[in-house]
């Protein structure tokens, strides 16, 4: 995972950015996230894990009711370089029927885990109507350098059309607490800056 991995698909610009939220649901972090969001009136695209989003189901629904958009980061978040082809094209399909299931529709974007494309998966992605979205700039809110300062200083950096990385899922090393804790700032600073924070459309 890199802060600096380029989206395979191209976002108009327009005095937005677009802000992610990877390897949830997370039943604590996740609501957090979502009513900072409301308060700012900022719409944001949720990368679910399957395995994850069927066991948080209502939680799910709440995203999409709320107005975000849920996109496919596979069923269990296997890294994609681990797997036999078969294996993580089941990722792909298993991680969208799971979405599907609970909203009633499949997503429309997909991201691989760690942001490491495999052509298989890629494919899969593609047959399933799945355009693939990675990031324009990280929050590196993981590891030792996720803490808030370190956040909220890469978030600084955003500019129009910026695709923004975060999490809102714990996972192994993710520190989602750190990412709300300045969260509310960051999206009071991009209302003064005149942008927008959009879900991708």
């Amino acid at each position: 995972m890199t802060p600096e991995s380029p989206a395979l698909v191209q976002l108009p610009k327009g005095n937005r950015v677009y802000l992610t939220f990877d390897d949830g649901p997370d039943a604590r972090w996740t609501p957090r996230i979502l009513d900072i969001l409301a308060k700012a009136q900022a719409r944001a695209t949720f990368f679910v894990v399957g395995r994850q989003a069927r066991g948080q189901a209502a939680l799910v629904r709440r995203i999409a009711a709320q107005g975000h958009e849920i996109g496919n980061h596979t069923w269990s978040h296997r890294h994609p370089w681990t797997m036999l082809s078969s294996d993580a094209r089941r990722e792909v399909r298993d991680g969208a029927a799971a979405i599907a299931d609970i909203l009633g529709y499949g997503p429309r974007f997909f991201r691989p885990p760690h942001g490491c494309l495999r052509r298989c998966m890629i494919e899969e992605a593609r047959a399933l109507g799945q355009a693939v979205v990675l990031w324009s700039l990280s929050a590196v809110d993981w590891g030792v350098l996720g803490t808030a300062a370190g956040v909220a200083a890469r978030l600084d950096a955003v500019q129009d059309g910026d695709i923004v990385l975060m999490h809102d899922g714990r996972g192994l090393i993710n520190r989602p607490w750190q990412t709300a804790s300045v969260l509310p700032v960051f999206l009071d600073g991009l209302r003064q800056r005149g942008l927008r924070a959009e879900r991708l459309d």
